[in-house]
């Protein structure tokens, strides 16, 4: 028993020490990436400044001082006129305040959950540790008859199992490169499934680095259009009300696309991390399908909708609003890449053992690289087209999620200008 204790406290401290030499690199990109966007956010003041003096007049000196009433601090500029441009560096506060407080808030989230993935990695490393405490039992089982020393198997065994944790504890988070190497034979079965799991974890690590970074871009996009518009609405917003009630209306609308990006990196940090919860019951996909073809015909009446069901009704075990969501987002997704007066079709179907939904269009397709990629979070396959139609990019990663949690599959088959179609499967419930 006191053995078997043993094992385990070894077993935890490793996992820890992967687990936290990962989160510290981690936490370094994320710092990196804060410190860049501070950067850009800084030198796009100090332009804006310069873009405020008047023509022919250049900038001499750059300095942060105190106003003088002894107050809030001035970015100030020397002009070759010899005049001082003044500007309030409050107005950049107000314009990154709130971003700010979002940006961080979400990086906040996504590392304290990193923080909690020892279990995970204990968990994934338990096959190889009752591996190598069955190879020891067999290796003392296996030992040399009576005449040999007692207890001369166990130390050898004992001795290997150090070797292989030091080597482990060598391992440097830094390098891809690097991989686990006792040199014993025995112990080489361990190594490569080790040495497999790594790989995966920083691959799983890159996975989520590329994640924080893609959400900073998107996040600083609407940023930069906040940005702008404060700043027409400080030029001439307060005298011309056509720009006071345009910009408004933008800043409405960016804030929004905020709010959504933000919420939607919420769901998928809550599913990365086990912590979405799922309703399960059973419930009928006939059903389901036919109220978003329905509410698809009432928000929508550019496209035209069709709904081709089952005679007999589709059980399914699912989380209701989770599997509704999926069928929302491959319909809206549709939507935006089909022009205004095509069909979509929504269609349940049976298979045996299996109950279906499919999403079809007649809009612009995808090509065979597009379609390898699609439910990669932030993938654009066209950064002009997704310009215009807007979205975060996340929709399909979302789709799959449930998809994939609910153990169905996803099959997609699509031809530019000729339309996709989207097949999604799940386990029939009796």
């Amino acid at each position: 028993m006191g053995k078997k204790t043993n094992e385990n406290k070894r077993m935890s401290s490793i996992a820890r020490r992967i687990n936290m030499s990962f989160w510290f690199k981690e936490v370094g990109n994320v710092i990196l990436i804060d410190i860049v966007i501070a950067l850009l956010v800084v030198g796009a003041f100090g332009w804006w400044g310069r873009k405020q003096m008047p023509q022919n007049v250049g900038g001499v000196r750059y300095y942060v001082e105190k106003n003088d009433d002894g107050g809030a601090y001035e970015y100030v500029i020397e002009g070759t006129d010899g005049k001082k441009y003044r500007y309030d560096i409050k107005i950049l506060w107000d314009i990154i305040e709130i971003p700010g407080i979002v940006l961080l808030g979400a990086e906040t989230i996504v590392l304290f959950l990193a923080l909690f993935r020892t279990a995970d990695v204990r968990r994934r490393l338990k096959p190889l540790n009752d591996l190598a405490i069955a190879a020891e039992r067999l290796s003392k089982e296996s030992s040399t008859p009576s005449s040999s020393r007692p207890g001369r198997s166990n130390q050898n065994d004992h001795s290997k199992i150090e070797d292989l944790e030091k080597a482990i504890s060598h391992l440097s988070a830094d390098d891809d490169e690097q991989v686990i190497h006792t040199g014993d034979k025995d112990l080489q079965s361990i190594e490569i499934a080790l040495n497999s799991l790594l790989k995966n974890m920083k691959e799983n690590e890159k996975r989520q680095m590329r994640f924080v970074s893609d959400a900073s871009h998107e996040l600083r996009t609407p940023i930069a259009v906040i940005q702008g518009y404060v700043n027409m609405l400080d030029r001439w917003g307060k005298e011309d009300e056509q720009v006071l009630g345009e910009s408004i209306e933008a800043l409405k609308n960016e804030s929004q696309h905020m709010k959504e990006l933000v919420e939607q990196l919420l769901f998928l940090a809550r599913g990365d991390s086990g912590r979405q919860h799922l309703n399960m019951e059973k419930t009928d996909l006939n059903r389901m399908v036919s109220e978003v073809w329905e509410e698809s015909m009432m928000i929508d009446d550019t496209h035209r909708y069709e709904f081709r069901g089952t005679e007999n009704e589709a059980y399914v075990l699912g989380d209701v609003a989770m599997v509704k969501q999926s069928v929302r987002i491959f319909v809206q997704n549709a939507a935006k890449y089909s022009e205004p007066g095509t069909t979509i079709i929504l269609a349940v179907k049976e298979d045996p053992g299996y109950v279906s939904y499919m999403i079809e269009d007649e809009g612009t397709g995808m090509n065979p690289q597009d379609l390898s990629h699609i439910f990669d979070r932030f993938y654009r396959s066209d950064e002009a087209r997704n310009s215009e139609t807007g979205g975060s990019g996340l929709g399909l990663s979302i789709a799959k999620w449930i998809v994939d949690a609910h153990g169905g599959t996803i099959q997609v088959v699509s031809r530019e200008d000729i339309g996709s179609r989207f097949v999604v499967r799940f386990p029939r419930c009796q």
